[in-house]
């Protein structure tokens, strides 16, 4: 693979082979060795297999916090487990011990399709934040969110706001828009990216609007396969596409959840809310959503409302992903029409910006260059 640079490449898993998979990468002159807790991104990960544990769960701690392509290294490969890898969308299986041509092959052949699957697929990241609970905060998280990504990220990214009768998207950044999904939907011709783009508002950090109808009559005239011709042009036009939607499930907030590729639900901690989404959760099971796609976010957390981060995830018999503390500086900064997640002072912030670097797949410190891996987050040693 020509490069200017060698490829960058992060070693996990399992203790006891990954001393020596490390030191047949460090030997070839091809690699850059990074650590997975670091702060520079590596082009593969190298994940080295438990045989006593299950690779599923493995796989997934890696896919929790990363894109990045995976070379599954193992010691045990047996047919069945090969085809599981490949499957789950590893680049490749390295049999241990491995000869050095073997593991240059693996990793290159790894970074090469991805970089080829980045340059051609045009397919961005979906993702979607919900809460079945009216004023838990969920149209400031989308708005944050968009915005982080937008202003830190560099990645185009477009904020559709299918709260179709009260969305409050647009106001909340400070814009005036002149036309809406409901004037998008409205036009004859089919709808493209340059047609999307017309319709959309832009704010000052680059992110890029849809605004919810003005009037909420307007909301009816928004169908399921509206949204799902909106949302399929907006992945191909985008990077990272956010959307924000009401609090409840029909029509149009089910085909969303068709085309999501990450759901954030919106919990605040009190107990009306808790029961709304503990239904809510049922639901989407009953959806057959994806666990794997599905993140709880604790909003406004404070230890002097009296539902501690452990309450709730009792209360929910789920673990929290995420928690954003209660700061005044977040009414505030909507007062202002400013995303609060841009300020250099608060808890919510820096809260919000671990928050958009894990949906959105990739490390906001950075600038946009070329399409990159996420950041690879330290996930233990077994």
């Amino acid at each position: 693979m020509a490069t200017d640079l060698p490829l960058r490449v992060a070693v996990t898993g399992r203790l006891g082979n990954l001393a020596a998979v490390e030191g047949d990468i460090l030997a070839l002159d091809a690699f850059e060795l990074v650590p997975t807790d670091g702060d520079v991104d590596p082009d593969v990960l190298v994940l080295v297999h438990d045989p006593d544990s299950e690779p599923r769960e493995q796989l997934a701690r890696v896919r929790e916090h990363s894109t990045v392509p995976v070379v599954f290294a193992t010691s045990k490969a047996t047919n069945e487990l090969v085809h599981w890898a490949l499957d789950a969308g590893v680049a490749d299986v390295l049999t241990l011990p491995a000869a050095p041509e073997t593991i240059l092959f693996a990793i290159e052949k790894a970074a090469r399709v991805a970089r080829l699957q980045g340059e051609g697929q045009g397919h961005g990241k979906v993702v979607t934040v919900f809460s079945p609970k009216g004023g838990s905060g969920k149209s400031v998280v989308a708005t944050n969110l968009a915005a982080a990504v937008a202003a830190k990220g560099r990645r185009r990214t477009l904020l559709v706001d299918l709260d179709l009768q009260f969305g409050d998207a647009a106001i909340m950044l400070g814009l005036q828009p002149r036309s809406t999904v409901r004037e998008l939907i409205g036009t004859p011709a089919d709808i493209d990216a340059e047609k999307l783009e017309v319709y959309t508002e832009q704010h000052s950090t680059g992110l890029r609007v849809l605004p919810a109808p003005m009037n909420p009559e307007d909301a009816e005239l928004v169908g399921e396969e509206a949204v799902r011709g909106i949302l399929a042009v907006a992945r191909q036009a985008h990077d990272v596409v956010v959307v924000d939607t009401a609090p409840f499930f029909y029509g149009p907030m089910l085909a969303t959840l068709d085309l999501t590729d990450r759901l954030l639900v919106i919990c605040n901690p009190d107990v009306p809310t808790l029961k709304n989404v503990r239904l809510a959760l049922k639901t989407l099971e009953l959806l057959s959503f994806p666990e794997s796609k599905l993140s709880i976010v604790l909003n406004r957390a404070s230890s002097s409302i009296g539902l501690e981060r452990g309450d709730v995830e009792a209360a929910l018999d789920r673990p929290v992903d995420f928690v954003l503390p209660l700061d005044p500086a977040v009414p505030l900064a909507v007062n202002q029409a400013t995303p609060a997640v841009l300020g250099k002072t608060g808890a919510f912030a820096p809260a919000m910006l671990e928050l958009a670097r894990s949906a959105a797949g990739f490390d906001l410190s950075q600038t946009r260059q070329a399409p990159r891996a996420a950041r690879i987050f330290s996930l233990g040693r077994s």
